[in-house]
């Protein structure tokens, strides 16, 4: 470094090239449209950018302004009703504020690991929300030392503040819930098919579910837990499935509002009287719950986007400002299906 402080012997472009092995072009696409690019190649040329601690011109140039005045907020399957009041909160936030808001629909584990290898380096972003996602050391790393605040929401890693709650606990509350009522035959129906991009609640709310009815003498039997690819449809033939049984449930616990409207149709279909024949109770409360007046267990969804801006936005004020993680609690909204 000469007496001027500037360092005389930036990494540049080539240099990353020739240390990958590939052309300039492909270390172009891999920064820009790192999806066009396959996973093989892609890696060796992150490996040399974190080697070298290569800084591409524009981002080096956005560095040296005080902000660039946009948030990215990473998120799978995010026209669910759950993410949608999220992000909701997440604008609300930023509406009066100087910063634009990037939403990146994260679809596969290759669409993640691209996002957060080229977004702390090219997409000029103030800092991250990540939505229901993990995410590996190396991914981690990265975010760090490109010095990108990152707020999780549903996910925690040390080092990264987050917005989290107790999703065991949320399926532990819709079963004491049942049992208070009188239900034994207390069935699940949840997902099947969730990618490996994305976290698995609907397991753990399951789990939380199991372990009360345990806890309470009433067990859950396999017969009483069907999973299917989310969605109202799926879960409403996983429901005809339930109802079949020769000893079908009084009560069904859906991990989302979404698939216990689904349950909610199945049991119409047979002419079932809800709740007197079964019991239903989702998990959510989202805005549609309250008019179909579903029993549900409510998180405080817009209000987890509302602190995520909160926490980064500290972060991005104080960037020596220690991690936080902050549980909002939940309850059970008792309305006409239980």
């Amino acid at each position: 470094m000469d007496h001027s402080g500037v360092c005389m012997s930036q990494v540049t472009v080539y240099e990353v090239a020739k240390e990958a092995g590939v052309s300039i072009a492909t270390v172009s696409r891999v920064l820009n449209t790192p999806e066009r690019v396959n996973e093989t190649t892609r890696t060796r040329v992150y490996q040399a950018i974190d080697q070298l601690g290569f800084v591409p011109k524009a981002e080096a140039a956005a560095r040296a302004r005080k902000s660039h005045g946009r948030i990215g907020v990473l998120a799978p399957f995010f026209t669910y009703p759950s993410f949608v009041a999220r992000l909701r909160g997440v604008a609300e936030s930023l509406s009066d504020l100087p910063y634009d808001l990037a939403i990146y629909n994260v679809d596969s584990s290759y669409r993640l690991d691209g996002l957060l290898a080229s977004l702390p380096l090219t997409r000029r972003v103030d800092g991250l929300i990540l939505m229901s996602l993990p995410f590996d050391d190396e991914s981690a790393d990265r975010l760090i030392v490109h010095k990108v605040p990152t707020v999780l929401i549903e996910y925690s890693r040390p080092g990264f503040s987050s917005v989290r709650i107790d999703n065991a606990g949320g399926g532990a509350l819709a079963a004491q819930h049942l049992i208070g009522l009188g239900h034994r035959r207390c069935a699940f129906v949840g997902d099947s098919d969730v990618p490996d991009y994305a976290l698995r609640n609907s397991d753990v709310r399951l789990d939380g579910y199991r372990q009360a009815l345990i806890e309470a003498g009433v067990g859950l039997p396999e017969e009483y837990i069907a999973c299917a690819p989310h969605g109202l449809e799926s879960a409403r033939q996983s429901a005809h499935q339930l109802l079949d049984l020769s000893s079908p449930p009084t009560a069904i616990f859906a991990p989302s509002d979404t698939q216990a409207m689904g349950v909610r149709k199945a049991a119409r279909e047979r002419g079932l009287r809800v709740p007197a024949d079964v019991a239903i109770i989702g998990f959510d409360d989202i805005e549609m719950a309250d008019y179909v007046g579903l029993t549900t267990i409510r998180q405080h969804l817009e209000e987890s986007g509302r602190v995520a801006i909160d926490l980064l936005l500290s972060r991005l004020a104080d960037p020596s400002r220690a991690a936080q993680e902050v549980w909002l609690p939940l309850s059970l909204v008792q309305r006409e299906t239980a």
